[in-house]
């Protein structure tokens, strides 16, 4: 297959536009904390924002590509289509379009480099190599159970901070702690992934977390993600004393509460699919609430 015979919708599939919310959230929050602060600098917060949905992307194409080397994704795959699996992109282009998303990463992020210093290449570097050991060889962090961690550092702190660190040059505890909250609702996602493809991944011999841990454990662990955003503004407050705004996060209890409750009691893919995109949705409200309370 040529790459020009696949068609734009099939890239934009393979991007997974129900996840980019755990990119776009902590940069969101990252800004809003900066102008509170009055260090907002709009190039640097554009820049990351970019960098961290190319970098996400990225991931997607990555796992797509990787998933269907190793044969994990097959024709029995109960989630939505993976392109690669599909034969709508063959593995060389898919490959390929990787390299040349994580390329562009690389170079949205030079100007953050060259403000930010060492501190941003540090970061940048260690962001992509984790999108990359994400499926990526023997060991790679989906197949060990170790990418739920990970997801909650670089979609959480990591990317909060170091959206804020670009235009404040400085950072703060206030910052890292609220960058939980992502944090928790991206591994959120994560997990609603992975309680569905259980039994395909436990053939495979992914050992994700939810297959190390079980199907109940994995929904305990989303319930208590999804509150523990929800409440993790209360605790600011009260360590703070500031931003008492922000804890109108809790408002968004009834859509985790009825998230949770669908997942523990459907096995069926085409009622757990929705979840990617509500847990996508709450991410996003969450930020936009919080960014909002900060700034009052």
């Amino acid at each position: 297959m040529s790459r020009t015979a696949v068609s734009p919708n099939v890239w934009i599939q393979a991007a997974r536009p129900k996840t980019l919310g755990a990119a776009v959230a902590p940069a969101a929050v990252g800004a809003a904390m900066a102008v509170e602060a009055g260090a907002f600098h709009a190039p640097s917060a554009a820049l990351a924002l970019l960098g961290a949905v190319l970098i996400q992307v990225g991931v997607n194409y990555h796992n797509d590509y990787q998933d269907f080397l190793k044969g994990t994704d097959t024709d029995h795959r109960v989630g939505p289509t993976r392109v690669t699996q599909a034969g709508l992109v063959d593995p060389a282009t898919m490959r390929r379009a990787t390299i040349a998303v994580f390329a562009l990463a690389v170079l949205s992020g030079v100007y953050l480099i060259v403000r930010g210093g060492w501190p941003i290449l540090t970061v940048g570097v260690a962001s992509i190599g984790a999108a990359l050991w994400y499926t990526g060889g023997r060991y790679s962090l989906a197949y060990i159970g170790l990418a739920d961690l990970f997801v909650f550092i670089f979609f959480g702190p990591v990317a909060v901070g170091g959206t804020y660190y670009v235009q404040a040059l400085t950072l703060t505890p206030d910052v890292l702690a609220a960058g939980v909250g992502p944090g928790l609702l991206s591994v959120g996602i994560l997990l609603v992934n992975n309680i569905r493809d259980i039994d395909d991944d436990r053939s495979a011999d992914k050992r994700t977390l939810v297959v190390r841990m079980g199907r109940a454990a994995g929904v305990a662990l989303y319930a208590a993600c999804t509150k523990g955003a929800l409440l993790l503004p209360v605790g600011l407050w009260l360590w703070t004393g500031r931003h008492p705004w922000t804890m109108a996060t809790v408002l968004l209890a009834p859509m985790a509460v009825s998230a949770t409750r669908t997942l523990a009691n459907s096995r069926d893919p085409a009622v757990i699919n929705p979840l990617l995109a509500r847990t996508g949705q709450l991410l996003v409200l969450w930020a936009l609430v919080f960014a909002v309370g900060w700034n009052l």
